[in-house]
């Protein structure tokens, strides 16, 4: 065999020891990294699905999960320090709303002893009162359960119709910042829609905010007015100034452009 052919042979020979190392290569399995440390965990419980506001928990609406205990809050309700949760919570009404999987915090609820949800829910020293009003008196029916709204109060102008000749009447914006407790929606059809519309609104109140709703349902109609997220909440500078105990037992009714106050005895 001549000298030529034994090197280009050689050569092949390389080659395919060189292909069949790689192909083994690409074929063989990775390396497994070792696992790591097993985070430890604890039972947590959490909501078993979507909870509205206002509900009174069973015991299908709760479940334990493993809960990372680097991620566990202290306000959380955990299985080794309260076995029995699930049964100590259920009944309890829900005073806010939660997600599926969001932990169950008691903060979040309260027990209301056989009473009713309104009662329940009612911080100490608070009132619920119920008004009539009208669905366009209402922001079109927009107003539901949690929202803030203004209370205005329409009313027939005597003194100044018997002056003029002429119809007249007065509004005026006696409570601000009132939390709505519910609204009783119906679903009406109109134009082949469906619409909800509500008749009554039941309102959170101060004891003196009572009196002065009650006034101001004799003198004329009630209005509720929505108020933006923005500019409503619990601490805001108008809730406060209509919780006192002299403003609010008062209504300042406006009589030929002068300030007249009717009081609440």
């Amino acid at each position: 065999m001549k000298s030529a052919h034994i090197v280009i042979l050689g050569i092949a020979l390389a080659a395919s020891g060189g292909a069949a190392y790689v192909a083994n290569s690409m074929m063989a399995p990775a390396p497994q990294q070792a696992a790591g440390p097993k985070a430890e965990t604890v039972k947590v419980l959490v909501a078993n699905s979507d909870i509205n506001v206002g509900t009174a928990l069973g015991a299908q609406d709760m479940r334990w999960q493993e809960w990372p205990i680097a991620a566990k809050s202290d306000l959380y309700i955990t299985e080794d320090t309260a076995p029995n949760a699930m049964t100590d919570w259920t009944g309890a009404v829900t005073r806010a709303p939660f997600v599926q999987g969001e932990p169950i915090r008691p903060a979040k609820l309260i027990k209301g002893n056989g009473s009713g949800y309104l009662s329940a829910i009612l911080p100490s020293g608070m009132r619920a009162v119920a008004t009539k009003i009208a669905v366009d008196t209402a922001a079109g029916g927009f107003i539901l359960p949690n929202d803030r709204v203004d209370i205005i109060l329409t009313r027939r102008d005597a003194e100044t119709a018997k002056v003029t000749g002429a119809e007249a009447w007065a509004s005026e914006t006696i409570l601000k910042n009132v939390r709505v407790l519910a609204i009783d929606q119906t679903i009406e059809d109109k134009d082949g829609q469906k619409v909800i519309s509500g008749t009554t609104a039941t309102l959170e109140l101060a004891p003196q905010q009572t009196e002065v709703l009650a006034l101001a349902k004799e003198m004329g109609s009630i209005s509720l007015s929505l108020r933006s997220l923005a500019d409503s909440g619990p601490k805001s500078v108008e809730t406060e100034t209509n919780t006192g105990d002299g403003a609010s037992r008062s209504l300042a009714v406006i009589r030929y452009g002068v300030s007249t106050t009717v009081m609440n005895r």
